[in-house]
């Protein structure tokens, strides 16, 4: 396993965004032609999620903070979405689109806790489950606030 140097290299979700960037490049490179396009967007929204997640957990506000984490979850999302347009068109494999979306349904559930926690206020608006074990380990100094 590699050093962690920074704080955004605890993060599950962080290590999780980047293992689903290399998981997402090893399909792309079996796209050309016709997927070219959607192959390419795919790849910038994929790196997007642990980009974003990076540079938000570096932010020392919180809305600050909140605002990439959501901007990391969007291209989450963004991703799934071309899931579903590359398998409709046959360009990945039944068994790639199913494995690729549920990671991000877990990543998507963690930022969703991240922004959460981040904002202090719950959103009854967001239907994901969330992963508290993972989301929250790095953040239980934010609990204590809480309770303040």
């Amino acid at each position: 396993m590699a050093a962690q140097i920074f704080d955004h290299e605890k993060l599950d979700v962080y290590r999780l965004a980047v293992e689903y960037v290399a998981d997402s490049f090893g399909i792309a490179k079996e796209l050309s032609g016709l997927h070219r396009h959607s192959r390419d967007q795919w790849l910038r929204a994929a790196q997007s999620i642990p980009l974003n997640i990076a540079e938000g957990n570096g932010k020392q506000g919180l809305k600050d903070k909140s605002r990439y984490f959501e901007i990391a979850r969007g291209s989450a999302l963004e991703c799934a979405s071309m899931h579903a347009v590359l398998r409709v068109c046959d360009a990945i494999d039944s068994e790639s689109n199913t494995h690729g979306k549920l990671e991000l349904k877990r990543i998507v559930s963690m930022l969703t806790r991240l922004i959460q926690r981040s904002q202090s206020v719950a959103e009854d608006a967001f239907e994901y489950e969330y992963e508290y074990r993972d989301a929250c380990h790095l953040y239980k100094s934010d609990a204590a606030d809480d309770s303040e």
